[in-house]
């Protein structure tokens, strides 16, 4: 069937580029309807006490969004001062859609402890659609910067989250500008040809573009976050090159072996053998994606859904659209060893090279149970880190120190006595005179984690509702976390509710990992049918798991050390909270699962071409070994090119300011490097040949279909770089 396709997609190839055209087009007529219908996500899983608690917070007493300032760096009595601020908060009150605004100028607001500050919070009216009360929080940030003080710093929950979003926006924008331009100059240099360098790009671009547009009508029912467009993107760029070398590779590969044959004829071979494992390898992805869905994370749902819409776009176009484009530019794809303008460091032709992974493959065959345990113990080495972890939400430390939005929530939080950080809140249905209700407030004010205890007013006389402000300096400490567990374990017959950031971020722990057992299973599984489908063997889709699972702990490990413990902080430009976000790492290890699947389909599926293909008459061992060596040879090119090329993708997010983004794209290109270093290059080589004719049970002892002129003539290749 490839093979067909392939043939097709070559014969048809102009109507083909004119179908992705049209397809583009109209994506990018659609795309932009998903940005106005992103919505913010919940703190926490649908139904998490938590989450409910807080909506029924929210009924109780509603609340518009809320602007806060920070006046200082003058003296409060100040005349100038005094009267500038006068002046402004009655401007204030006159913006559309603000309902109340409380300053120590007008309103009795508070006034900092060292006497030269003071709080504004401004209020706006329940209900506003989110672009009207943005617009709103900018004018009310407008006119309060315009007050005569040394620094007014604005903030407030609305203004923090949009800074997120805009900041995320603009790290990606710019990280992905940055990296298509470096991977336009590598595939040029490596390929010799910047037309080829631009089919790759090309074949991302059609594949993100439609994404978008799917994805916008998706968000009509079913809520799309905005982190979900930086996962299209990134995964559509990183994917989609993957896939286009593989077939760009292998029809270089196919021309060499049979040069006299017809470009329809190298196409229909290219595409049969690489197809095959672009298909394999989208789908491998897409297996992934579906665990972060099944994880349940509202942030994580919109993410996982854009993610595996671009995998299926990305292999689409590796299998028709990369075809079409080679077939009318293949003249201008040069032989590995001729010297083109892009290239001219090279002769005009030179003797193959052996590259990195033909070296350590040959290492690895020479000493396989020295480098087995070698490998092995590198990588628990690095995961190691991973038993201390510690997670956290992405409060308003993600942002970076020098945002407004967080030196304003700082300057509120520290400068005036009686704020400080968010408490832990508890509902109790009951009147606070009923001595039951008493005794659980009791036993709760007088655990060690509890700095402070406030009833709030505002409630129905028959609930009653507390807020704990826990001891230390942040809302999701360990010291609150204990505070929400102890509370939630008190042994009563009412009603009761705990909620909070410390709450939420305890729902959103505890309802992945209760969900993980069953994620890891479906994703093993599958992924183990997947593999048998291509090798035909059990023994080496188990194999395939184990080396995926030394990948992900090592990865996380890694991660912990840097983001955690802050080992080269300095360097990559961010201040460690001494924890990783609580979505980060089950979402980076089914991430790197997806990908090390990626890698290992295009190695395991030249392998068993060529074991396939063996002669039956020779050593099993001997002929495994062979089949080893030659899969990776051939194979080299693309996971050498394709793993320097993702990672200057997920570079991309690294180069940004935000923590969190920071954390994914570090740890996928830890999670790429490690997998094509030592796994790829040292750990798979060994392993297989240790196991030998083992691999490939249980395997029948049929005679293989003759394989193409390319699997048995050509000889083999160099690893790029």
């Amino acid at each position: 069937m490839l093979v067909s396709l392939g043939r097709r997609m070559s014969r048809h190839r102009l109507l083909v580029l004119g179908a992705w055209a049209l397809l583009l087009v109209v994506g990018v007529a659609l795309a932009g309807g998903l940005f106005d219908r992103t919505v913010p996500v919940d703190d926490a899983p649908a139904g998490t006490e938590s989450l409910l608690g807080q909506q029924r917070l929210d009924a109780l007493d509603p609340e518009g969004e809320i602007v806060t300032a920070v006046i200082r760096g003058e003296d409060f009595f100040s005349p100038t001062l005094r009267d500038s601020a006068t002046a402004v908060m009655a401007q204030v009150r006159d913006v559309p859609g603000v309902v109340e605004v409380i300053d120590a100028y007008t309103a009795g607001g508070a006034i900092g402890d060292d006497g030269r500050s003071s709080l504004v919070v401004v209020e706006l009216a329940l209900g506003l659609d989110d672009d009207v009360a943005l617009a709103a929080a900018s004018q009310v940030a407008d006119l309060l910067h315009s007050i005569a003080a040394p620094e007014v710093l604005v903030g407030g929950p609305l203004l923090a989250e949009q800074a997120f979003v805009d900041r995320a926006m603009a790290d990606a924008a710019t990280g992905e500008g940055i990296a298509i331009v470096v991977l336009v100059v590598l595939l040029t240099a490596v390929l010799g040809s910047l037309r080829i360098a631009l089919i790759p790009v090309i074949a991302a671009l059609a594949a993100i573009v439609p994404t978008l547009a799917v994805l916008g009508e998706a968000a009509r029912v079913t809520a799309v976050n905005d982190f979900a467009v930086n996962i299209v993107t990134i995964l559509g760029l990183g994917l989609a090159v993957d896939y286009c070398l593989l077939v760009v590779l292998r029809l270089r590969e196919e021309r060499a072996a049979t040069p006299a044959a017809s470009i329809d004829d190298l196409m229909a071979r290219a595409v049969g053998s690489a197809g095959r494992a672009v298909l394999v390898s989208g789908l491998a992805v897409c297996v992934a994606l579906a665990g972060v869905w099944l994880l349940g994370d509202p942030l994580l749902s919109g993410m996982a859904l854009g993610g595996a819409i671009v995998v299926v776009f990305a292999t689409l176009a590796g299998v028709t659209l990369v075809p079409a484009a080679l077939a009318y530019l293949h003249r201008a794809l040069p032989e590995r060893h001729v010297r083109t303008w892009a290239r001219p460091w090279l002769g005009r032709r030179t003797s193959p090279r052996d590259g990195l992974l033909v070296r350590s493959t040959r290492a690895a065959q020479r000493r396989p149970v020295l480098l087995t345990v070698a490998s092995t113990a590198v990588l628990l080495a690095l995961a190691a880190p991973l038993a201390a972890i510690a997670v956290d939400s992405s409060d308003i430390r993600s942002l970076p120190v020098a945002a407004e939005e967080r030196r304003s929530y700082e300057a509120a939080t520290t400068g005036f006595t009686g704020l400080g950080i968010e408490p832990v809140t508890v509902l109790i249905d009951g009147p606070i005179q009923d001595a039951a209700v008493i005794s659980v407030l009791d036993r709760i004010a007088a655990l060690p984690e509890v700095a402070d205890a406030d009833v709030v007013q505002s409630a129905p006389p028959e609930i009653t509702v507390v807020e704990f402000t826990p001891v230390g300096d942040s809302a999701t400490a360990s010291a609150a976390q204990r505070l929400v567990e102890q509370a939630r374990s008190i042994d009563t017959s009412l009603p009761m509710q705990v909620t909070g950031p410390a709450a939420s971020l305890i729902d959103t722990r505890d309802s992945m990992l209760q969900r993980l057992p069953w994620v890891a299973g479906v994703v093993a599984v599958a992924s183990l049918l997947l593999l048998f489908a291509l090798t035909r063997s059990l023994v080496v889709p188990v194999k395939a798991l184990i080396l995926a699972a030394l990948t992900m702990a090592a990865t996380l490990g890694v991660l912990v050390a840097v983001f955690q413990w802050g080992w080269g902080s300095a360097l990559l430009g961010f201040e460690p909270v001494g924890a990783l976000d609580v979505t980060t790492p089950l979402f980076i290890g089914l991430l790197a699962f997806g990908l090390t699947m990626d890698y290992e389909v295009f190695l395991l599926a030249r392998i068993a071409e060529r074991w396939r293909g063996r002669d039956l008459a020779a050593d099993p061992r001997a002929a495994n070994a062979e089949a080893v060596r030659h899969g990776i040879a051939r194979t080299g090119p693309v996971v050498t090119l394709a793993a320097a090329a993702i990672c200057v993708v997920f570079l991309g997010f690294a180069v940004g300011e935000l923590v969190a983004m920071k954390e994914i794209g570090i740890g996928m290109v830890v999670a790429v490097v490690i997998d094509v270093t030592v796994v790829r290059g040292l750990l798979l080589p060994a392993v297989m040949t240790l196991l030998g004719r083992a691999n490939w049970w249980p395997g029948a002892r049929r005679r293989p279909a003759p394989s193409s002129p390319a699997g048995t003539l050509a000889p083999p290749l160099a690893v790029v770089g």
